[in-house]
């Protein structure tokens, strides 16, 4: 009996050594990001000899904003992203509610073949999506065949547009909505309501958990988009904040106290919008991870 408590006694503290140690492995990196960007250039320079920053340097948070308009690169990150999350929360969980909820012909085969693109990378993908956004008829000076003018490009929906929908978020509404019982929508059917009754009426206020997993997750992926904005946009003024950090990279040096500051400030955002969604974040997660 006591052997038998020692062992669980030493599992739990390995356990927990493991688990401080892989804290400590993820924490390390942003602990350096804080002092480097609370530090001078001479003692970034001079490397782990000057580990600790002799005197906090917040001024550089400030110094870091002049170097370009924030105000407007902040400005539109946040458009595409509300309006991205926005609608991506809206036709992922429609899409998800079909795939659990209803039947029509070929709903199996249309489900897999949307879970290929799971498959594919946004890289693989890119440049055929982009000639699309640039040939689409009648937009940004194209003719009706898509030609002359430059279609989305340098528009805030030619980056929305692609990152709306994805087989992800389908896969991970049709999930959570697989675990209620089937007597719930028998129930609001002989009530008379429609199938977008019952999705508006029962799954989208039951739904909270995930919608807020989804669009974290969303929120994440589309604020720190940085190759598909670089892609489309080539006038500056419609910079992300992800392409703004370009301003502090030279051809020969780098700022990296103002780059790593400006990296904080803009990472704010993401921290702050987890801190109150993580019960749900943690609950959709949890729930999803045990459909069937």
């Amino acid at each position: 009996m006591k052997s038998y408590h020692l062992q669980k006694t030493c599992n739990k503290i390995c356990m927990k050594t493991i688990f401080i140690l892989i804290a400590l492995i993820v924490v390390f990196p942003f602990v350096i990001m804080v002092l480097t960007a609370l530090k001078s250039n001479q003692e970034i320079t001079q490397g782990l000899s000057a580990f600790f920053p002799k005197k906090l340097l917040f001024s550089n948070f400030i110094e870091a904003m002049k170097k370009g308009d924030w105000v407007r690169y902040f400005i539109n990150t946040a458009i595409i992203t509300v309006v991205t999350v926005s609608l991506s929360l809206v036709i992922n969980s429609l899409a998800g509610y079909a795939f659990a909820r209803m039947r029509f012909r070929g709903k199996n085969t249309l489900f897999y073949c949307a879970m290929v693109g799971m498959m594919l990378p946004m890289q693989v993908i890119m440049i055929p999506v982009f000639l699309q956004i640039k040939e689409i008829p009648l937009l940004g000076g194209n003719d009706i065949w898509g030609n002359g003018g430059i279609g989305l490009v340098n528009n805030y929906a030619g980056v929305i547009l692609p990152l709306i929908a994805h087989p992800f978020g389908v896969f991970l509404c049709r999930q959570f909505f697989m675990g209620f019982p089937k007597e719930l929508d028998e129930a609001a059917k002989i009530d008379g309501c429609s199938p977008l009754q019952i999705y508006l009426r029962l799954y989208l206020p039951m739904g909270v958990p995930i919608f807020a997993t989804l669009g974290l997750l969303k929120f994440v992926d589309t604020w720190n988009q940085y190759t598909w904005p670089l892609l489309v946009f080539n006038d500056p003024k419609m910079n992300t904040v992800q392409l703004a950090l370009n301003a502090f990279k030279g051809e020969t040096t780098t700022e990296w106290n103002y780059l790593m500051a400006a990296t904080i400030l803009i990472i704010l955002p993401i921290l702050i919008l987890f801190i109150f969604l993580q019960k749900y974040f943690v609950q959709g997660i949890a729930t999803t991870g045990m459909k069937d």
